[in-house]
């Protein structure tokens, strides 16, 4: 058997790995720049952003309603007309002491957001979560301010000026026709890209409104760890709600069935309040006996009748002081009770008898015609 020995391959050099590292750093160095650069994507809450929102309205609206009380003793009406400047600012105050220092507005802090600036590269740490990132640059927070500040300012002066100078009659010169035309396109515009906007938000979650997707100004959150504050007001008022919008109906069918017995009680307790007292016997006109007698006719027991008293009247129940006697059937009543039925129902008829009254004459004297009394 004959064996060939193979020729050994040649050692390699002492500085080879050096070759081989310094071949590999740049490819090294790319792939760490193209991990710095890419951002890890993260979802923010729109409910957040949402309520966020809705608590500067309502801070705005508190403080604008503090600021009024204080102007309350001065002439009506003059805060009116500078409404517009008093918005714009509060508004600057809420600026000047949020975004301007770095920090965020009182809704975005409640819920635990911050801006950030998308066009920075975030610097590389040991642990990324994807909130990394700097604030808002100098240009920015000048440009929110001009935007968000000046721009609504502006707009409400012009249209309440253009409004007041009546631009869009059209006996007005061609000049605030064509001026008055120019805004309501530049309003229909800008509602149309706030529209595309907020489908775009509800799509991506990013950028509110047209100021923070023009500025890239994108809202994170401050802190990867804390839990989202939930309130159950409104989920509260809600359903207290909806409990009393279910407890009408019955309500409702209740009233019904009592409508014609407590439309009756309160009608002639109107009546009777009007003269609290009588004036011959000074005895007061609703008590127990009157309501008696109210309720009467609808009783069910009719035994009662025959015993009833004829010295008192029927009117007040009460014994008169000032005895008069209606003709032709005779039966007592207080002066006062007889005249005013008399004078004001000429067809009064007793109350014990239901006989025509045509006359009322006092006990022990001559008769007194209901035509001649009136």
């Amino acid at each position: 058997m004959i064996c060939v020995r193979s020729n050994p391959s040649p050692a390699p050099q002492e500085d080879a790995w050096v070759t081989s590292y310094q071949r590999l750093v740049p490819h090294g160095h790319s792939v760490s720049l193209s991990h710095q650069h890419s951002s890890i994507p993260i979802s923010i809450s729109r409910v957040n952003q949402f309520d966020a929102a809705r608590l500067d309205i309502e801070l705005s609206a508190m403080l604008k309603e503090q600021l009024v009380k204080v102007f309350s003793l001065m002439k009506p009406g003059m805060l009116f007309q500078y409404e517009p400047e008093l918005d714009a600012f509060l508004e600057f105050l809420i600026w000047r002491f949020s975004i301007w220092v770095d920090k965020p507005t009182p809704g975005i802090a409640l819920m635990n957001l911050r801006y950030r600036d998308e066009r920075a590269v975030a610097l590389r740490g040991k642990v990324r979560t994807g909130l990394e990132g700097p604030g808002l640059t100098f240009a920015q927070k000048m440009w929110y301010c001009v935007a968000a500040v000046g721009g609504q300012y502006i707009w409400a002066r012009l249209q309440s000026f253009s409004a007041f100078r009546r631009w869009g009659d059209s006996e007005q010169r061609p000049l605030a026709r064509r001026a008055w035309g120019l805004m309501q396109r530049i309003e229909g515009l800008y509602k149309a890209a706030s529209f595309g906007n907020l489908l775009i938000f509800l799509y991506t979650g990013r950028y509110r409104n047209l100021i923070e997707r023009s500025l890239q100004a994108r809202l994170v959150y401050e802190s990867p760890n804390m839990n989202r504050a939930v309130s159950f007001e409104y989920m509260n008022c809600q359903l207290v709600w909806n409990e009393f919008s279910d407890h009408n109906p019955i309500v409702y069918h209740f009233e019904s069935a009592q409508q014609y017995f407590f439309s009756s009680v309160m009608n002639v307790t109107i009546i009777l309040t009007l003269y609290r007292r009588c004036c011959c016997c000074f005895s007061p006109l609703l008590n127990s006996s009157t309501v008696k007698s109210f309720l009467h006719p609808f009783s069910k027991d009719k035994s009662s009748s025959s015993k009833e008293d004829d010295s008192i009247c029927p009117i007040c129940w009460a014994s008169p002081t000032l005895v008069y006697l209606a003709f032709p059937c005779q039966h007592r009543y207080c002066y006062y009770c007889l005249r005013t039925r008399c004078a004001a129902v000429p067809s009064f008829q007793c109350s014990r008898c239901s006989k025509p009254v045509v006359a009322m004459q006092r006990h022990g004297s001559d008769v007194e015609h209901k035509t001649q009394s009136q």
